[in-house]
């Protein structure tokens, strides 16, 4: 195997300090993996996270060690987000090529243009003739008007694409808009709709012009208008012009902002989806990135995965297959580097969280109101720890990414936990567990008092000055000063509990501060790992790659890699030492 970089960590039963590195030359051995170095002080991951300023080691007398780690070191991981389960945001590019991702020129006469948004986009319709919306009175589940003069959510509906033209509905309260035939009223009670065989009285074919108005027919070829007792109906005459008529909608878009798995795989199509798909998961990672992490010092990877990975390679659609042989691969990468893997169930069926990272269609919460979709998810964890619970370089389990604390109640999420803990068991005695705190307005505390498993549990923390107003004017000093009195409290209250390790499974080199200067992100970088180093199981940076700078750990840390240097202090201490390498130009 090759040889792991290391940080000189000493400390003898006398709390003597035995070695020290003041020599440039020793420095750069170090680095290049090519000096040697005493038996006492091997065996620690050289963590440089160069683009932040600053790597660092801690070993604590008395705390727990996390098994299966060389040295019994902590975890210091980076995410392989945006891999096997896609966002958008991580590569944009992705997106591209979709037929129409804004809109599409079609065969009929050029000054026609389809719609043809991607999956849970948010529109709304006004007409031209009464300057009213369309509205599903109480947000779904009785009549459809055309009466209000001013939108809110009840005239807000969610696209669900069937092709580049056909469309359906959903309202607010989650029905879909239906129409019996033609001469009938359009209504919002149709209480669901099958994703691959949409129902014919759910299903409507769109036009649209250079000038954002749009036509909405039925499959007959009938045309929907807004009558004069304010209803929507199928009974339009003929066929409309773009002039102001009944038939004829101003369409207002609201949100286009979710690109994930089911998204793309329904935009681009099956047979297209699946080239896609292939050659990003081929060379977005690699096992040449497994080597980079290696040399970095980086001991574990945090693997993010969707529910269809369960059903490889014949996935239900829209999913496309690939995923599990990915994930092999990695496995097997990581074990020739000496790597760990957390395999992170990222997406579960019907979305714990509405966003895109968790393959939502269209921004809905469906995972906690289904006990089907609840059992499917089990059966993932039973599959993947069949699979991989044995492996040499697995180190655990997470269960959910990010359940939404606004959506997911604690009770079901609990009794979720506590199956899964069950079924990884069933495979692995020493597996970690690893459950994930709701995000949003949640107490970590609250799976502290849960009791979920009785050995090797983990609670994932996610750490972001990012995502909530709360951050949106803090200057670089307020960012710095919040992770010392505020993360750091919650770190030292989570790490004196008893109960699981800590582990913050997220957490990124960025903030809301306009134009920091490089000197401000690495005092940002040195604050977050100083204090984030102290969570009992680790910590893993999100991501390794991404379109986005200090996003990027692979790209951040080569801009700097050249010109970086090492010194290695000690701070002695009655319980723990602490072993800091500074990383600068």
């Amino acid at each position: 195997m090759p040889r792991r970089h290391t940080a000189w960590n000493v400390l003898d039963t006398d709390d003597n300090i035995e070695d020290t590195i003041d020599d440039e030359q020793d420095e750069q051995q170090i680095l290049s993996g090519s000096g040697d170095l005493p038996m006492a002080i091997r065996g620690y991951a050289l963590t440089s996270v160069e683009s932040i300023g600053v790597g660092s080691w801690i070993l604590d007398i008395g705390a727990r060690p996390v098994e299966g780690l060389p040295e019994n070191a902590r975890v210091r991981g980076v995410n392989l987000g945006g891999w096997l389960v896609i966002e958008g945001w991580i590569k944009p590019s992705l997106f591209d090529d979709i037929p129409n991702g804004d809109m599409l020129v079609s065969s009929l006469p050029s000054y026609l243009v389809l719609l043809s948004h991607v999956d849970g986009t948010e529109v709304q319709f006004k007409s031209v003739t009464s300057e009213k919306y369309v509205s599903a009175e109480n947000g779904g589940g009785s009549t459809v008007v055309v009466d209000r003069d001013i939108p809110l959510a009840w005239e807000t509906f969610r696209l669900w694409r069937v092709s580049e033209s056909i469309f359906q509905f959903r309202t607010y309260g989650g029905q879909f808009l239906t129409c019996d035939g033609d001469g009938g009223t359009v209504s919002a009670a149709a209480a669901a709709a099958a994703a691959d065989s949409p129902s014919g009285t759910e299903t409507f074919y769109v036009e649209r012009n250079n000038d954002n108005r749009i036509h909405i027919k039925l499959k007959t070829g009938t045309y929907l208008q807004a009558s004069k007792a304010n209803q929507l109906t199928a009974d339009y005459p003929g066929t409309p012009g773009w002039d102001n008529n009944a038939a004829t909608f101003e369409l207002i878009i609201l949100s286009n902002n979710l690109h994930g798995d089911y998204q793309l795989a329904n935009g681009y199509g099956h047979d297209k989806a699946e080239e896609i798909l292939k050659n990003h998961i081929n060379s977005f990672i690699t096992v040449e990135d497994f080597d980079f992490l290696y040399r970095h010092g980086i001991n574990t990877v945090r693997i993010p995965v969707g529910w269809w990975i369960a059903y490889d390679p014949d996935p239900p659609p829209p999913f496309i297959r690939g995923s599990l042989e990915a994930l092999d691969n990695a496995f097997t990468w990581a074990q020739t580097f000496g790597i760990k893997c957390i395999i992170d169930l990222h997406a579960a069926p019907g979305s714990q969280n509405g966003m895109e990272h968790s393959a939502s269609r269209d921004g809905t919460t469906g995972w906690p109101t289904s006990s089907d979709y609840i059992s499917q998810t089990l059966h993932v964890i039973d599959f993947l720890a069949s699979r991989y619970a044995k492996h040499p370089s697995l180190l655990g389990f997470e269960l959910l990414n990010e359940p939404s604390a606004a959506l997911v109640p604690l009770d079901i999420l609990v009794s979720f936990y506590k199956q899964g803990y069950q079924v990884v068991r069933n495979y692995s005695s020493t597996a970690y567990v690893i459950f994930c705190q709701r995000i949003g307005n949640a107490d970590p505390f609250e799976l502290y008092q849960a009791n979920l498993g009785t050995a090797n549990t983990v609670i994932d923390l996610h750490y972001y000055n990012l995502f909530d107003p709360f951050f949106a004017n803090m200057s670089s000093v307020d960012n710095i000063q919040y992770i010392y009195k505020s993360r750091q409290t919650q770190l030292q209250a989570l790490n004196g509990a008893n109960g699981p390790l800590v582990f913050i499974g997220e957490w990124v080199n960025e903030w809301n501060v306009t134009g920091g200067s490089q000197t401000e992100y690495q005092d940002f970088g040195r604050a977050q790992l100083g204090v984030y180093n102290a969570a009992s199981f680790g910590w893993a940076y999100w991501t390794l790659k991404n379109d986005r700078k200090h996003w990027d750990f692979k790209i951040s840390s080569e801009l700097r890699i050249q010109r970086m240097f090492c010194r290695l202090f000690v701070v002695r201490a009655n319980i723990q030492f602490r072993a800091v390498a500074w990383i600068g130009s």
